[in-house]
């Protein structure tokens, strides 16, 4: 429910996020996500790992909107995330480190 005086056009008009902002807001989801990964036993898993999984369809349909990429970080399964590590390992995608 809209605050006292507020109409819709003041609640669009809000403050956008910067791209800085955005990108560390999406760090923090994947890094959070490879915690919750981590207390589940997937102890190497890194933030870093978890947004090249989320964005490995961005590259061929270009990046979605922010919602989009929120839920696919916050809906990603460990199943989705093994598949992903071990088709790239069988070819040789995976980035070393």
């Amino acid at each position: 429910m809209n605050e006292p005086g507020e109409d819709r056009e003041s609640l669009i008009g809000r403050e956008e996020m910067t791209d800085e902002q955005m990108n560390r807001m999406i760090e923090e989801l994947c890094d959070s996500k490879a915690e919750e990964f981590r207390l589940i036993g997937y102890e190497r898993v890194t933030g870093a790992d978890v947004w090249e999984c989320v964005s490995d369809k961005y590259h061929k349909k270009g990046m979605p909107p922010l919602y989009e990429v929120v839920n696919d970080i916050l809906s990603l399964k460990v199943t989705q995330f093994m598949n992903f590590i071990t088709l790239n390992m069988y070819r040789g995608d995976m980035r070393k480190g």
